[in-house]
C-alpha cells in the first residue's frame, strides 16, 4: 500500500510537533501511513526554507497546488486562538480534504467520534461517548471522560482533564493542566488559563483563570486581530 500525502498549514510550535509525530499517527484507511510534503505558512520569510527538516512550500493558499493531499491546519496561539477557523473558512476545502490525525498511543473507543481536521496527540484518552469536533486539537496527555463534547476548532493544551458531561464550545482554548468539573460548560471562544480549576460555567468569549477559576476580562474581538504568521498552539 502507498503512503497518503499530507500538508500542514502553519510552521510554528504545534505544526512542528505534529510533523515530528507523523510516523506515529495511525495510517489512514487503505494506506501504509502518512507522507508529509511540508508546511504552508503565512510568513514569506519562511518560504523555500526548511523547518525541522521539512520544506515550507508557500502560504496557506498554496494548498490548492496539491489537490490530492490531505490537510491539517495547525495555527492558533493563546493570543489568537480563534485563527484556525478563519484559515479553514478561507481555504474552503471540502471535508474530504481534511486529515484526522490520531496518535497510536491515543485511546479512542468505538463509542467516540473524532471530526475531520482534528488532531489527537500522544496519550490522549477518550473514555466513552466523547465527541471531538472538526479541527479540534488535543495536546499530549489530555483526558476526556464520558459524554464530553469538545466543539469544532477547540484547543486543549497538554494535561487538560475534563470530568464527565463537560461541553467545550467552538473555538475555546483550555491552557495546560486545566481541570473542569463535571457537567460544566466552557463557552464558545473563551480561554481558560493554564492550571485553572473550573467549578462554574464559563460564559462565551471570556478569559478565566485561577483556582477556582474566575473571570479576568472579555476575550478580544476576532475582527480587530489578524491571523498571526507562523501561528503556534503554544500552551497558555
Amino acid at each position: 500500500m502507498s503512503f497518503r500525502d499530507l500538508l500542514l498549514v502553519g510552521a510554528g510550535g504545534f505544526a512542528r510537533e505534529v510533523a515530528a509525530a507523523i510516523p506515529d499517527f495511525r495510517a489512514p484507511r487503505g494506506s501504509s501511513g502518512w507522507r508529509l510534503l511540508g508546511f504552508l505558512d503565512e510568513d514569506p520569510a519562511r518560504w523555500h526554507t526548511e523547518v525541522d527538516g521539512f520544506p515550507v512550500l508557500g502560504g496557506a493558499d498554496a494548498v490548492h497546488k496539491w489537490p490530492d493531499a490531505l490537510v491539517v491546519v495547525c495555527v492558533g496561539s493563546p493570543t489568537n486562538w480563534w485563527s484556525r477557523s478563519r484559515v479553514v473558512a478561507r481555504l474552503g476545502l471540502p471535508d474530504t480534504r481534511w486529515a484526522t490525525l490520531v496518535h497510536v498511543s491515543a485511546v479512542v473507543p468505538r463509542t467516540c467520534e473524532v471530526g475531520p481536521g482534528a488532531v489527537l496527540m500522544a496519550q490522549t484518552v477518550l473514555t466513552t461517548s466523547v465527541r471531538v469536533g472538526a479541527h479540534a486539537h488535543t495536546m499530549p496527555q489530555v483526558v476526556l471522560t464520558h459524554d464530553d463534547d469538545v466543539g469544532d476548532f477547540a484547543t486543549l493544551a497538554a494535561g487538560v482533564r475534563l470530568a464527565g458531561a463537560v461541553t467545550v464550545g467552538r473555538e475555546a482554548y483550555l491552557g495546560a493542566g486545566a481541570l473542569v468539573r463535571e457537567r460544566r460548560t466552557i463557552g464558545a471562544r473563551s480561554l481558560v488559563g493554564m492550571g485553572s480549576v473550573v467549578t462554574r460555567d464559563v460564559p462565551p468569549a471570556e478569559v478565566w483563570a485561577g483556582v477556582p477559576a474566575r473571570r479576568l476580562r472579555s476575550a478580544p474581538t476576532p475582527a480587530t486581530v489578524g491571523i498571526p504568521r507562523g501561528g503556534d498552539a503554544d500552551e497558555c
